[in-house]
């Protein structure tokens, strides 16, 4: 039995969606208080629905009892973030650090952690991530840690500034720089092809796209997909850097610290992981045509 933590979320579902397909039990771990239209979608799948929190010790113990395998996504960012209820501290460090060890406790087999490859700010996500991958590696559980680099559905949106619906775009940085953007589809796709895999096991893999580009480059993709011109707007590294030094709020000073990662992020070679991995991954121009076709943009 494959348990899924962060199953409501836009990897999650996904996630479950694929082991679905792979023919593998699959049992989602949801709140009280998930969405309905969220929970219904994964009953359809034909995923076991288990009530339960992420924060909540005793919720997982009972959860975990039988599963072979955790598939983790769960984050507090960038959605979720409630500084009381929901926040980096309480969700992506404290409550992974008790399902680990829970996970070792109710003799979890394997173990599969979503994080992001190491950036060189420090700031409250980064944190986090790096105690629970030091965490995982100590605890005697099998494991596989994915750092996938930033997703072009989240980056390469109006979320954060990349408004191709009104054309307009912000970057961070000159945007000078390759970035290996990923698909979220991907991500799930990596997830669920850990499971139950001799090779993908006791291993970190940075995960990116099938080619890295330029955050100048991606405006251009999108002109010639929509057949416009974007507005851009390029944010200088010493402000970011401004930003994280002056944000008290842990969200604010993460989404600084990713933005600062984002205007100095270097490629990611997939070589080598996709020899393990043969996955044909998504490219920006699929992803860009996606989403400005349909919208009516150009």
């Amino acid at each position: 039995m494959n348990l899924v933590v962060g199953a409501t979320g836009m990897v999650g579902m996904e996630t479950c969606r694929r082991l679905v397909a792979d023919g593998k039990a699959v049992k989602a771990l949801v709140r009280t208080t998930s969405d309905p239209a969220k929970v219904a979608a994964l009953k359809a799948l034909g995923v076991t629905i288990v009530l339960g929190d992420l924060r909540d010790p005793a919720s997982l113990t009972n959860v975990c009892q039988g599963v072979t395998t955790v598939v983790t996504t769960a984050s507090s960012m960038p959605f979720a973030y409630d500084p009381v209820a929901n926040s980096i501290e309480t969700t992506d460090r404290d409550a992974y650090l008790k399902l680990i060890a829970i996970a070792g406790d109710t003799r979890v087999q394997h173990f599969v952690y979503t994080s992001f490859p190491p950036l060189s700010a420090s700031f409250p996500l980064q944190d986090a991530k790096r105690a629970v991958e030091q965490a995982l590696r100590a605890s005697g559980v099998s494991y596989t840690i994915l750092q996938p680099t930033y997703f072009m559905e989240i980056w390469l949106s109006p979320a954060v500034g990349f408004d191709y619906p009104n054309r307009k775009a912000t970057i961070y940085g000159a945007g000078e720089n390759a970035i290996s953007w990923i698909s979220f589809t991907d991500v799930a796709r990596f997830a669920a092809a850990s499971v139950d895999s001799p090779r993908r096991q006791n291993a970190t893999f940075p995960l990116g796209g099938p080619r890295a580009i330029s955050p100048r480059d991606v405006v251009r993709i999108f002109e010639r997909v929509g057949g416009l011109t974007l507005d851009v707007t390029s944010v200088p590294i010493e402000a970011l850097q401004t930003q994280l030094a002056d944000a008290a709020d842990p969200m604010q000073k993460s989404y600084a610290g990713l933005m600062l990662g984002y205007a100095s992020h270097e490629a990611i070679d997939m070589a080598a992981t996709l020899q393990i991995f043969p996955l044909a991954l998504r490219t920006v121009e699929e992803y860009a045509t996606s989403v400005m076709r349909p919208a009516g943009v150009g």
